[in-house]
């Protein structure tokens, strides 16, 4: 059964690579995000990183861009299993900062 792990509202400073959460709990994660408030000339980034091993170096795993209005309000990334370190980021690269609901579901 899919459960809430985090969840929040980040308003974006452009170009500022925002931390959305931080689980370090093993477990398998979707991050979902609510993109109804971009617009013409908005640009986003979407992260997930992860450490391989619990001594290891946090890295990307997952990366999703969207530019201008989106079609579908709501995005899920993948889901991405982690034994060690969960990180989701969102990174406004254009546009006025927008606010952008986020929630990271435990599968």
């Amino acid at each position: 059964m899919a459960t809430s792990k985090a969840n929040g509202s980040q308003t974006a400073v452009i170009s500022t690579e925002h931390t959305l959460s931080t689980i370090t709990d093993a477990g398998s994660y979707v991050l979902g995000v609510d993109l109804s408030n971009m617009v013409l000339g908005d640009k986003l980034t979407l992260r997930i990183k992860t450490k391989v091993r619990s001594v290891g170096t946090t890295r990307t795993t997952y990366t999703a861009n969207y530019a201008n209005v989106q079609s579908i309000l709501n995005t899920l990334s993948i889901p991405i299993a982690s034994p060690n370190e969960f990180v989701a980021t969102l990174e406004q690269t254009a546009g006025t900062g927008r606010a952008f609901n986020w929630e990271v579901t435990e599968l």
